[in-house]
């Protein structure tokens, strides 16, 4: 008995809600008379018109929507460049000689003003203590005529040579000094030194390179870019870079300098780029991959799944205060994501993505998503 009525309570229940839930349970339930016996008026399921025949309520599509938002379309360019040093200085001897010391090694970095490679200068030694020893007696001697020449004992002619002694012995001294200083070759820059092929004992000729020394804490890279782009860009505008042997490393740059002059064959201008070596990742030379970006007009950016074709073209389903109005479209652009379109659309505005089998204009709709639905429904709307 127990188990008999369980059973009339769940059956209860259960046709109790399908009664209640599903539309069609109380015609079905009328045509078989079960009301009547019941003693329950079936419920109209229209409304009549003016010559009293029953009209259907229109029937309402379920959909799901997405909103139209803002789209720039930018305009990407691709160019290849060669990297150079932010400085290059070549190395050269300014003299003569045979080769006594070589402080770098191949590969090191030197600091500006240190020597590098230092000649035998026994020679302009010599001469250089020859020059002191000639000053100093210009000196004493021009201490000496000027005492005699305030007694008068001397002549006006005297003096001014002595003048010129003295004035010659200090030149003297200068040309002694330079030459020996050129006997030491000093970095011009701090940088790094490339390979280094003499060696000690080498004799060097005067101009002859020695070796070169790059800085390299800032790559530039030079390249083109077509004219159509020229207007866009300016001097610190922020690029991509990416060297082509470490297709892994994208690095951001700037551009440091645009030239003046399209090249009238290839249309193209060049521009030189900047980018940060502080790691020292990067070679003199190397390819680089550059990459700038332009932002262009904006566009209505809509689901791919909203956008439909009729002999017309193409358009989109806007819902509006619980209906669909057909909206035509003109496709721009397309991708995996959005489509970029033109037309009588805003931003914001709801379009059909699925349910869009049975639609026709006018329909009204209901929208999957209830926090939508209080947005474009009819207040008198009712599920």
């Amino acid at each position: 008995m127990r188990q008999i009525l369980i059973g009339m309570a769940v059956f209860a229940v259960a046709f109790y809600v399908w009664v209640t839930y599903v539309p069609a349970a109380g015609a079905f339930l009328d045509r078989l008379g079960v009301l009547a016996l019941l003693g329950i008026e079936a419920e109209q399921s229209g409304t009549q018109n003016a010559s009293g025949q029953e009209q259907q309520s229109p029937q309402r599509e379920l959909v799901v929507v997405s909103s139209v938002e803002d789209r720039a379309l930018t305009d990407h360019v691709t160019a290849i460049g060669d990297g150079r040093a932010n400085k290059s200085v070549t190395v050269r001897s300014e003299a003569v000689g045979r080769i006594t010391m070589i402080a770098p090694e191949s590969g090191s970095r030197v600091e500006e003003g240190a020597v590098l490679v230092r000649l035998d200068d026994e020679a302009e030694t010599i001469a250089l203590e020859k020059a002191r020893i000639l000053l100093e007696n210009a000196q004493d001697e021009e201490r000496r005529v000027a005492r005699l020449g305030t007694s008068g004992a001397v002549t006006e002619v005297r003096l001014r040579e002595t003048e010129l002694e003295l004035r010659t012995a200090e030149l003297a001294l200068r040309q002694a000094r330079f030459d020996l200083s050129q006997r030491n070759v000093v970095a011009p820059i701090s940088g790094w030194v490339g390979i280094i092929d003499n060696e000690v004992g080498d004799r060097v000729s005067a101009q002859e390179t020695l070796f070169i020394i790059t800085d390299r804490s800032q790559i530039l890279i030079d390249f083109r870019v077509p004219e159509r782009v020229i207007g866009k860009m300016f001097v610190g505008m922020p690029i991509k870079i990416m060297p082509l042997g470490l297709r892994d490393l994208v690095l951001d740059g700037e551009i440091s300098a645009i030239d003046t002059i399209v090249d009238r064959t290839s249309r193209t201008l060049r521009v030189q780029g900047r980018v940060d070596n502080s790691e020292d990742q990067l070679r003199v030379g190397m390819a680089f991959s550059v990459s700038l970006s332009f932002p262009g007009e904006t566009l209505l950016a809509v689901d791919p799944l909203a956008l439909q074709w009729s002999g017309d073209g193409s358009f989109v389903w806007r819902v509006t205060d619980g209906r669909v109005e057909s909206v035509p479209v003109r496709i721009r652009k397309r991708d995996s994501a959005t489509v970029l379109v033109e037309g009588a659309l805003e931003p914001g505005d709801l379009v059909v993505t699925e349910g869009v089998q049975n639609l026709r204009p006018g329909t009204e709709v209901i929208v999957a998503d209830e926090a939508t639905a209080q947005q474009v429904l009819l207040p008198s709307a009712k599920l």
